[in-house]
Order: C-alpha cells, then sequence, then structure tokens
C-alpha cells in the first residue's frame, strides 16, 4: 500500500471513529451504520482492505433465520478455544455495517489484530460482499420467504449466491443445512469443500407440512420431493421420487449434542456452529462447555427479569420464524397453560413493509392452547384480525386484548402475568427493539 492509499485509509478510518464518538456522546443511536457509511465512501474498497486482515480466517454466516444466535455461539467457542475474534455483534449485517464492526476494532490506521473474523451477512447482499471479501468459511444455515417486497423468492437469492460462490478458491469451506433441499443441492454441485449439518430425529417431525413452505420440489428435475418427515417448514428428510437427487450424508450427528436453547430451530443453530468450529479445529469439550454456557443475543429467545417477573423475546419476523415461536411457546404451555403472551406486530423497513406474511403463519395452533394474548405494534389490527378468524374457526376461550400504544400492550401483559412466572414476548424486529428499550430503560447496545 503506498502513501497516497495509507493517507486515504487513515482519513477513512479517523473520520468513521469521529462519527462514532459524536453520536454515541449525543445518544443520537447505537453508530452500528453510519460511520461505516460515510468511511465506505472515503475509501470505496475498505471492505476489501479490512477483511483481508483476519489471521485465521474469516467467516460470513448467512440465512434468512437464525443469523445471530449461530454467529454469537460460534464467536463464543473460538474465544473459549483462546482466539482472538471480531463480530459484529449488533446485528448490522449490510454492507457499512460489516464495515463499522471492523474500523471498531481496528486503529487509526486501519490495522486490525484478530485471528478470525465472525461477521453476519444478510443475505441479500452477500454476492456484494464476496466481491469484496475471500472469506475462509461460508455457513448458510437456510433460505425461507422472508420481506418479499425488498428480497423476491427464494429461487432468485439462491441463484444469486450460486454465481458468487461458485468462483471463490477450492480451499474455502462451504457449511450448508443439509435439511435445505436448495442448499443441499447447490452443495452437492459446488467444488469448495463441503460440509453438510441437519437433522436425523424422526422423533421431532411435524404431523403435516406447514402453510409456510418454501421448497418441496425437486431443485434438479421440479418434480414434488418424497418427505419422510418435515423438521419446520420444508426442512427435513427427503428424496426425488424421479431423478437420483436425495439428501446429503450429514457431517454431524445431532442427537449426540446437547442443547440450550428452546426450539428446534436452535437445535439446527447449535449444529451449524458447532461443525463450523470442528472444521477449524476445535476439541469437543471446548464446544460442549461453550454450548451449555451460552447466552441467547438480543431478543432471540432472550430473557430478562422485571422486578419479580421473567419475560423471555422471541424474535419473529416471518411465517417460519414465527411458525417456530408458536411451537417452541406450545410446548412450554403443556407444562404452564397460563403463560401470557404478547405479540407486536410492525411495518418498517427491518420488518419488511409487507405483513401479508402473517396469514401463512399457523396461528391456529397457538390460539387453541387459550390463555391470555395481548397485540400491539403498527399494525395491531392486522395482527388480531389474524388470531380472531382463528379463534372463530376454533371457537375458541381465548382471551385477546388489543391495545394500540405499545407502553400501554407490555404493562397489561405484565400484570397479566403472575409473579415468579414468565412472559413471552413475540415481536417483529423494530418492534423487538422498541419492547427490550420500555423494559430495561435503554437501546441496544
Amino acid at each position: 500500500m503506498n502513501i497516497v492509499e495509507r493517507l486515504r485509509l487513515g482519513l477513512a478510518v479517523g473520520t468513521a471513529k469521529t462519527v462514532t464518538r459524536f453520536v454515541k456522546l449525543f445518544k443520537l443511536g447505537a453508530a452500528s451504520v453510519l460511520p461505516g457509511e460515510i468511511a465506505r465512501r472515503l475509501h470505496p474498497h475498505l471492505l476489501k482492505v479490512l477483511s483481508q486482515q483476519f489471521t485465521k480466517g474469516l467467516i460470513l454466516v448467512v440465512g434468512t433465520n437464525g443469523k445471530t444466535t449461530t454467529s454469537l455461539l460460534l464467536k463464543d467457542i473460538l474465544v473459549n478455544n483462546g482466539y482472538e475474534v471480531i463480530h459484529n455483534s449488533t446485528g448490522a449485517n449490510l454492507i457499512n455495517g460489516l464495515i463499522t464492526c471492523m474500523l471498531d476494532n481496528s486503529n487509526l490506521w486501519g490495522i486490525l489484530s484478530a485471528d478470525y473474523g465472525i461477521l453476519e451477512v444478510d443475505e441479500n447482499i452477500l454476492p456484494l460482499a464476496l466481491k469484496e471479501c475471500q472469506p475462509s468459511h461460508i455457513l448458510a444455515l437456510n433460505l425461507f420467504r422472508d420481506q418479499l417486497d425488498r428480497y423476491g423468492e427464494v429461487d432468485t437469492i439462491s441463484y444469486r449466491w450460486q454465481n458468487a460462490i461458485e468462483s471463490l478458491s477450492k480451499d474455502t469451506y462451504i457449511i450448508f443445512n443439509g435439511d435445505d433441499p436448495t442448499l443441499c443441492n447447490f452443495g452437492q454441485n459446488l467444488s469448495q469443500q463441503v460440509l453438510f449439518f441437519g437433522l436425523n430425529e424422526p422423533q421431532l417431525y411435524l404431523d403435516e407440512i406447514p402453510h409456510a413452505v418454501d421448497s418441496i420440489y425437486c431443485p434438479k428435475c421440479g418434480t414434488s420431493l418424497n418427505y419422510q418427515g418435515v423438521y419446520l417448514s420444508h426442512l427435513g428428510d427427503y428424496d426425488c421420487p424421479s431423478c437420483d437427487f436425495t439428501k446429503s450424508e450429514l457431517s454431524i450427528n445431532s442427537p449426540q449434542w446437547s442443547q440450550i436453547l428452546i426450539g428446534v430451530y436452535n437445535k439446527y443453530n447449535t449444529l451449524a456452529a458447532a461443525l463450523t468450529a470442528q472444521s477449524i479445529g476445535v476439541e469437543r469439550e471446548i464446544i460442549d462447555q461453550s454450548i451449555n454456557n451460552f447466552k441467547a443475543a438480543f431478543g432471540r429467545a432472550e430473557e430478562l427479569t422485571i422486578k419479580d417477573k421473567h419475560v423471555r423475546i422471541l424474535l419473529s419476523k416471518n411465517p417460519v420464524g414465527m411458525n417456530e415461536t408458536i411451537r417452541a411457546v406450545n410446548d412450554i404451555k403443556q407444562i404452564n397453560a397460563s403463560a401470557t403472551i404478547l405479540m407486536v406486530l410492525n411495518d418498517r423497513t427491518p420488518d419488511g413493509t409487507d405483513v401479508s406474511w402473517i396469514w401463512d403463519v399457523d396461528t391456529e395452533k397457538l390460539v387453541a392452547s387459550g390463555g391470555d394474548i395481548v397485540v400491539s405494534g403498527d399494525r395491531v389490527y392486522d395482527m388480531a384480525l389474524r388470531l380472531k378468524y382463528s379463534m372463530d374457526e376454533l371457537e375458541s376461550n381465548l382471551n385477546l386484548i388489543v391495545e394500540e400504544k405499545l407502553i400501554d400492550a407490555v404493562h397489561k401483559a405484565l400484570d397479566l402475568t403472575p409473579s415468579q412466572q414468565t412472559l413471552y414476548i413475540i415481536p417483529t424486529y423494530s418492534a423487538m427493539l422498541e419492547v427490550r428499550k420500555l423494559l430495561i430503560g435503554r437501546e441496544i447496545l
């Protein structure tokens, strides 16, 4: 790097760090995006310059659901193994957020000192990131429909991923969810080092394929896949009756791994992090200890204590995510039928402006368990109407409470929660941030 490039890099880094201090000093936000956006304008190839400095490797974590939990667990494992790790823990996963994260951990000349970078990356910008980054690992969790107004259908994203990943070094580890037919077929046709994780626990099969299902057709010939069973959405055990496509052999055996977080979806997150750590060479004992001591990321099954009551926040931003949250909550309600639920639906940019996805959610399964559900958010009446249709269909005795003001809804839900019991909050992304601020009095980070 010549002197002009060094000065340009120094200007970009110095400006970003100044913006960060200003934003935090005046409490204008988390400063997780703006500094990187400004620095990138001053140095267009900043992502490339920063990302190539990790001495052991760069791990990109992508997928519709589970990125934050998986990347945080993987970070804990590597740190417990003695590695220095940089991780975008704020969840800012667009290009400007990735740059901000690395600049926060660099010196004034943009020099990083870390073994690994673990960057959660938005599924829609992975191809853009790969134009600048040469990762050692790509960990792909799943592909579901999410914010169709922004991203389009699953096949569109998969096609763009394939074009971007095919050109990577043959030494790159590609770690895919083998229970996802689209990703499984994708991995079978790559020349890189491909590993698959997934479940092999038939006792966890759903009784039926849910409404929120995306890829039940063979990615090779288009025939309807033959499913022996599904674990969630279109993830399951399958083969094609018309061609040779079938689920790949898994590199990790799910029943042999412990899990501390609730929900089948968190089994996938745990296995993904464990397999990635194993590919790096981390010993099983370190991985197990990290899993057993893991604490959930903000809003992802995060547990809070408010006075004498417990609160668990379960982010749900698309049909598959909400269906799995409902499944997990219902499993708990079999033990504690009186549990109160607060659902908050927003339609802001981080959530996706199209909320029609709630009609693909199997809310009947939540309504059937009865109890108290408080509803709020920008689209409170859309959510209430969806639940009301489910109530009418089942002739449920659910106590549905509609509160337009979120603060009133939070207080009402807490009032309905008995002492020492748990309130379950099911919010979309921006709603999660608002609820969390109301409960603990501050923004994330």
